[in-house]
């Protein structure tokens, strides 16, 4: 069997903007919203301006004492400037720690502290709001503010017009990047990217993109601490491809977006696309002219990618669904067209790349994986992160020699299509894989914005349902939907709203079981506000 081999190929983030404007500098990128740290370059500018933003923004950070290795911790409110800083720290050879802007108060000063007294880049929004009741001063070297003040917290606008520096380029096997996991599972864990591991990924992605013939508008609304976005930009900076980034998640707004920009290719989280499926019946026709759609962080329902491949003009559009890791990039793919998309086995993640990724089934009980008893999905590629920062025993106990055992089980159909049933974690005695079972119902259920399954207070399978408007759900047509499905608990109706969800919209699934456990409802009645986060996150 072949080895996949080390990456040739490096993602520099402190000037890959600025290489990039060597052929594409008027290249524009389009916001829906103003930049809190560059509140004077308004919604429209190109890539020579963002590289030139990353390459003041450096200047300043190197003026107030950061310094090559040092760790920059990023945690602000929401907002397209976050991609920028995050470059620029990485111009000064600083390696950026993204924080996701929905991560709670406590959550954050124990990521800080396992960064052992970074700087803290943020903005005054946080530090009156999540982080109030964090002791900062403990838990950092400094504090920086790129918008309003803080107590103890310099503001970044003090450095301006600092002296020009020329960027720190580490070597590529050193620390250039920190995301982290989705927290699905517990307090997130910190992954190391390196600059190889990072061209790794833009390399696979760069190869994708390649199928895109003529030059399209690329619209996305991705998660901006998310390795995807810094992967997108360089793949859509390089090749000159105009870029509108969405802030603001909500269905009407998006379709605003988009009648607006008309653009080719949009991505965005798999659940953002199910809750669009409510702008689709928008006379305005917002997604008429998309030929490419992308998703990837999680599974994809069928019927979601059967309703948007059917909602534009184009011809032979596509539906490309990656299978990837926080941990390794982009594993396996698969497209769908419009023929395909309903019929298709949304459990089925498409096959590796030759050359760049692979995977392997490993048995859990001593069977052979199947459907009936899936194995370990073990995975080898050239993205794989370095490290998780603080955790290394706990990443090295994922490490068998070439291979990485993320935690998701599955099983290999004859043709050699990679099936991927559920996390070990999420597995319910009974039930082959609730995420098909997911998949079956909301097919079935217009009515359905969302459904989770996940495991009762009594061990049983408990469908969290959501549904258009908040209506009630129809017992008969719920009755219907599942009758050929595995046993279910009565449904429990919540709101979007009240479902905990991680940066890239993923439902916390083990935090919406203890959420059950706590509240322990009886059944299909709304129970009205759980214990579920204030501001969930838009992303």
């Amino acid at each position: 069997m072949f080895t996949v081999p080390p990456s040739k190929k490096f993602l520099y983030l402190g000037v890959m903007s600025q290489r990039a404007a060597v052929r594409h500098a008027d290249t524009p990128i389009t916001l829906d919203h103003d930049m809190h740290a560059f509140p004077r370059t308004g919604r429209k500018l190109t890539v020579r301006e963002f590289a030139d933003h990353v390459s003041e923004t450096a200047n300043r950070l190197w003026a107030a004492g950061v310094r090559p290795t040092e760790h920059v911790a990023i945690h602000k409110t929401s907002n397209f400037d976050i991609t920028v800083l995050a470059c620029a720290a990485a111009r000064v050879g600083a390696v950026p720690a993204m924080l996701s802007p929905h991560l709670d108060g406590p959550t954050v000063d124990e990521l800080l502290r396992r960064l052992q007294g970074p700087t803290l880049l943020t903005d005054e929004a946080k530090l009156t709001g999540d982080l109030a009741d964090v002791d900062l001063g403990s838990s950092t070297s400094r504090v920086l503010t790129v918008a309003g003040s803080g107590p103890g917290a310099i503001p970044l606008s003090r450095f301006a017009g600092a002296p020009e520096r020329r960027p720190v380029m580490l070597a590529p096997d050193e620390p250039a990047l920190m995301t982290h996991t989705s927290g699905t599972t517990g307090i997130p864990k910190l992954v190391v990217h390196s600059a190889r591991s990072l061209g790794a990924r833009g390399n696979w992605q760069n190869k994708v993109a390649g199928f895109i013939r003529k030059r399209e508008t690329v619209a996305m609304h991705v998660s901006y601490v998310h390795s995807r976005m810094y992967l997108g930009l360089a793949v859509l900076q390089f090749r000159g491809m105009p870029m509108v980034f969405m802030d603001d998640a909500s269905p009407k707004h998006v379709a605003d977006v988009l009648v607006r920009h008309r653009p080719g290719v949009l991505e965005t989280h798999p659940n953002s696309f199910l809750e669009w499926e409510a702008m689709l019946d928008d006379p305005r026709r917002p997604i008429s002219n998309v030929k490419y759609f992308n998703s990837t962080f999680d599974a994809i329902h069928p019927s979601t990618m059967h309703k948007f491949l059917h909602a534009t003009d184009r011809d032979h559009p596509v539906f490309l669904q990656v299978y990837g890791q926080s941990e390794c990039g982009p594993l396996a793919a698969r497209t769908y067209r419009r023929r395909n998309a309903l019929k298709a086995d949304g459990r089925c993640q498409g096959y590796p790349t030759p050359g760049m990724t692979k995977y392997r089934l490993v048995s859990r009980d001593g069977k052979p994986p199947t459907k009936e008893s899936p194995g370990y999905i073990d995975v080898s590629t050239a993205g794989r992160a370095l490290t998780y920062h603080g955790e290394a025993e706990r990443f090295d106990k994922q490490v068998i020699g070439e291979w990485w055992r993320g935690g998701d089980v599955g099983y290999r159909t004859k043709w050699g299509c990679l099936h991927l049933l559920d996390r070990e974690v999420d597995v319910i005695p009974g039930i082959d894989s609730t995420l098909e079972v997911e998949d079956a119902v909301l097919n079935r259920l217009e009515e359905l914005t969302e459904l989770v399954v996940v495991p009762g207070p009594d061990g049983r399978a408990v469908p969290v349902v959501c549904t258009r408007d908040d209506k009630p759900l129809d017992p008969t047509r719920w009755a219907v939907a599942v009758a050929d499905q595995p046993p279910l608990a009565e449904p429990l109706h919540r709101t979007l709203a009240e479902l905990p969800r991680t940066a890239t919209a993923k439902i916390k699934r083990l935090e919406l079981a203890g959420l059950l456990a706590v509240s322990a409802p009886t059944g299909g009645e709304h129970e009205g506000p759980s214990e579920a986060p204030d501001d969930p996150p838009s992303l």
